[in-house]
């Protein structure tokens, strides 16, 4: 646990090349963001091993530190005042280019995943009885390194655009759902009634206005003015829409949601970028934004409210009857497949479907379920520690991965643990899929359990939970996470690990291989 943000950041600085290597910072719900002039630069080794470090990953352009829920926010505002003051010290310009492999389990810290530029020239072979955190963090570094080559598709590089626009928004929408939680709750057993009216508003007062947050991000991610992508996207939720009529229908203000002004503040960008490469400078200044607002506004009010708001239906629509009629069988396979879809960078496509719902619904009822998936990581990572007893270094990357998995922050579990040993992770999608399909088969008996804001996830997922009943509600989802651990253990315990993987590694009084654990021939007869 991090007890001081300021020296975690100060650590961290000079591991990344200092402050004149950072182009960029954010955060999201458990990471560090960062923007790096020169990859290169930076020593993972040495980053995960400093306290409170729980993985590093490198997505596109970002090299992102997993620090954990809470955390992160203190440790950003303590790195952004660093960067402001020139950082501390000398700027470290580590530029070894030897091939870095990541393995980094020093202290106990779990392994993260190393980008192609740093993963090993050449992996050993490893065996179930060699299976140490060391190498295995090593083939986590690997496996990451191919798929994010095999993730450099454009559908994949839009995909990651998309979740640069939402990610932003995370920490709002959480606020704002548990808020509307009290809010809900305080409703509910009649208490405090003059009171109530105000934490609605405050917590409906940012989603009624958040297309024009993600009108204001979008533009800003694909190159244009942010400013003028928030007021393309404002046409959608201003009330005065309700008098344009388009395709013969009166438009409601809202219609099309987040969608919509997704598409809205696209379209702006690139009518912007079309007016400023053909304008004079002298007209630019007051061409390019009218334009801008008059071109694409037009076309938002009359064409994408319009087909936006058709799609958003549909999205509801279908959430609502692939829970109520397949609910077992929707949970199964979405709680099954996530870890993989996360893997893949595919999730990243759930995050406006998310906020779709969460805009139409009050909830979405898709996050609780694909939450499952972190628990059946858990349970087999649990089952792991139990079967490999003998293995101290990768017992100790479990139990300091293990609190972060319980609260959703699975990346140190999946690189540092499942993924690399292969069949835990396949193990451990089978406890997602029960957990999904126990909490799926409530939703068909009528018992809807639904997540105020995105994020969060495993126990940090309680108090934003919606639906019914709170108290039914998180009966439901804890059953799922219980089922999900317990299967994931099962499954790992009895299928995930071959034969013998428990035995040590080394006769414990000559601290040498066991005779069938040596290359060569095995002896003739057993011990």
């Amino acid at each position: 646990m991090i007890k001081d943000p300021h020296a975690t950041a100060a650590a961290l600085l000079p591991l990344v090349g200092g402050p004149a290597n950072v182009t960029s910072v954010a955060h999201c719900m458990t990471r560090l963001r960062l923007g790096l002039a020169d990859r290169s630069r930076v020593d993972d080794e040495a980053l995960r091993a400093v306290p409170g470090v729980l993985g590093v990953v490198e997505d596109g352009a970002s090299y992102q530190v997993v620090l954990g829920p809470g955390v992160v926010g203190r440790v950003t505002a303590a790195f952004e005042t660093l960067l402001a003051a020139g950082g501390t010290g000398t700027a470290d310009d580590r530029a070894d280019g030897d091939g870095r492999n990541g393995d980094g389990e020093d202290g106990g810290k779990s392994a993260g995943a190393d980008d192609a530029s740093v993963a090993p020239a050449v992996t050993p072979a490893v065996t179930p009885a060699a299976d140490t955190a060391d190498a295995l963090a090593r083939r986590g570094a690997e496996l990451k390194a191919r798929q994010k080559a095999r993730n450099a598709t454009p559908l994949k590089t839009s995909l990651r655009r998309v979740a640069d626009i939402f990610v932003p928004l995370i920490p709002a929408l959480i606020g704002c759902g548990i808020v509307a939680g009290i809010a809900g709750l305080l409703t509910n057993l009649r208490w405090l009634p003059g009171l109530t009216p105000a934490l609605t508003a405050l917590s409906s007062a940012f989603m009624a206005l958040i297309a024009v947050f993600v009108g204001h991000n979008t533009a800003r991610e694909f190159g244009g003015t942010p400013v003028l992508g928030g007021a393309v996207a404002a046409v959608v939720v201003y009330p005065g829409v309700a008098k344009v009529t388009a395709f013969g229908t009166a438009l409601a203000p809202g219609q099309g949601g987040v969608l919509g002004a997704l598409a809205a503040a696209v379209l702006g960008t690139y009518v912007e970028k079309w007016c400023r490469a053909r304008l004079p400078g002298t007209l630019d200044v007051l061409l390019t934004p009218t334009l801008t607002v008059l071109v694409s506004g037009l076309l938002t009010l009359y064409v994408l409210m319009y087909a936006a708001g058709e799609v958003a239906t549909a999205i509801g629509t279908a959430a609502d009857w692939l829970l109520t009629t397949t609910g077992a069988l929707a949970g199964l396979i979405l709680g099954g497949l996530f870890l993989p879809l996360v893997m893949l960078g595919l999730h990243q496509a759930l995050i406006p479907i998310h906020t779709t719902l969460i805009e139409q619904q009050g909830h979405t009822v898709l996050l609780p379920i694909l939450a499952m998936a972190g628990a059946g990581q858990v349970g087999a990572a649990a089952a792991v520690y139990v079967r490999l007893r003998h293995d101290t270094s990768l017992r100790t990357t479990i139990r300091s991965a293990l609190p972060a998995g319980l609260l959703g922050v699975g990346e140190p579990l999946i690189y540092g643990v499942s993924l690399p040993l292969g069949r835990p992770f396949l193990t451990a999608c089978v406890g997602g899929a029960a957990g999904g399909a126990f909490v799926g088969l409530f939703a068909m008996l009528g018992t809807e359990v639904g997540a105020t804001a995105i994020g969060p996830s495993g126990w940090a997922l309680f108090p934003l939970l919606a639906g019914g009943g709170w108290a039914v509600t998180a009966g439901v989802y804890g059953g799922g996470l219980l089922t999900g651990y317990a299967v994931g253990f099962l499954a790992t315990y009895f299928f995930g690990l071959p034969d013998g993987a428990g035995r040590p590694v080394c006769d414990p009084e000559k601290h040498e291989p066991r005779p069938a654990d040596r290359p060569g021939p095995r002896p003739a007869s057993p011990r």
